[in-house]
């Protein structure tokens, strides 16, 4: 497991305050939709941001651990855009006025960033102190890459969440929105909008998702830093990939199955790690290759559809 210096963990950290402060409080102080051109030339810049940093960890560190993260830089991308699938359903379900969606996002993504946080030091340790919770783990990913398998067009019912119960139990809401505006004024009191409700299941959701992707991560890497630097700049993009790939999620019908063969086979290598220990560099193969023939699926499905269409 790799030590870092206090700089280094300091020097990441004022970067990502940097790129919060940028995006949320300069790029986007009022919330907006922001167009397509703005928001992929936010992910664009991002994404090479994350790129260099994996430059960054070549030259400090060597390629092996530099190839880690760019492996855990790939698996979280990838499930993040899986998460994506299940924002725009919340945002469906719930009838977030557009305007309103850029505002839970931001929220959201500060509230995961910390979440993210708090889960891998505690994976760090346990893994750590418990050498047996390598195993579960590796049981949690087969058992998610399955289940993403046979997953379909199920509905989703936030409604049935504990949470969501809870809160309009004990919560003064109302039932209609007020613009982007968490809390509003009805009769003359003070009350919380649906919007609060969105991001309940929204920062739930990711904690599901981080059930998930962080043991992914710990497959691939065990140094905590490369681990939490990889997470959070799959996250940093989040928000801006919502709107660039809003309109097209449903075209990548084989991204979902993809990661389901990427959890269940980072899933196999931690259960295997005492006996089975490939190099790194077949790990990032197998990670962009999988999800290469996805995408690439993905394309020649929906262009021969698109044929398809004017003649029906």
């Amino acid at each position: 497991m790799g030590v870092h210096p206090p700089g280094v963990w300091i020097g990441f950290t004022a970067l990502v305050v940097a790129l919060l402060v940028l995006d949320l409080g300069v790029l986007n102080r009022r919330s907006h939709t922001p167009s397509f051109r703005e928001a992929l030339s936010w992910s664009a810049g991002l994404v090479t941001l994350a790129l260099l940093f994996g430059l960054f960890v070549m030259w400090r560190e060597g390629v092996h651990h530099a190839l880690e993260y760019y492996s855990g830089y790939l698996i979280e991308l990838s499930l993040s855009v899986d998460n994506l699938f299940v924002f725009i359903l919340l945002f469906e379900y719930f009838a977030v006025p557009a305007e309103a969606q850029p505002k839970v996002l931001k929220w959201g993504i500060l509230g995961a960033i910390v979440m993210r946080a708090i889960m891998i030091g505690l994976g760090a340790l346990a893994l750590q102190r418990f050498e047996w919770i390598e195993f579960v783990f590796g049981a949690i990913l087969i058992v998610t890459g399955l289940r993403m398998f046979r997953s379909g067009g199920e509905s989703m019912q936030p409604d049935r969440n504990p949470i969501v119960r809870m809160a309009r139990r004990l919560l003064p809401c109302t039932d209609s929105y007020d613009g982007a505006r968490f809390v509003t004024r009805q009769n003359g009191r003070r009350a919380l909008t649906p919007l609060v409700l969105v991001l309940v299941v929204i920062e739930w959701s990711d904690l599901v998702f981080a059930i998930d992707s962080i043991p992914a991560v710990f497959a691939v890497t065990r140094d905590p830093f490369l681990v939490y630097s990889s997470n959070i700049f799959a996250i940093l993009g989040l928000r801006a990939l919502f709107f660039v790939l809003a309109n097209l999620l449903d075209r990548f019908v084989y991204l979902k199955p993809g990661v389901a063969v990427i959890l269940v086979f980072v899933g196999c290598k931690m259960l295997a790690g005492h006996w089975w220990h490939p190099p790194t560099w077949v790990s990032l193969a197998v990670i962009v290759g999988v999800l290469a023939i996805a995408i690439v699926a993905s394309a020649v499905r929906a262009r021969r559809r698109a044929r398809r269409a004017p003649a029906t």
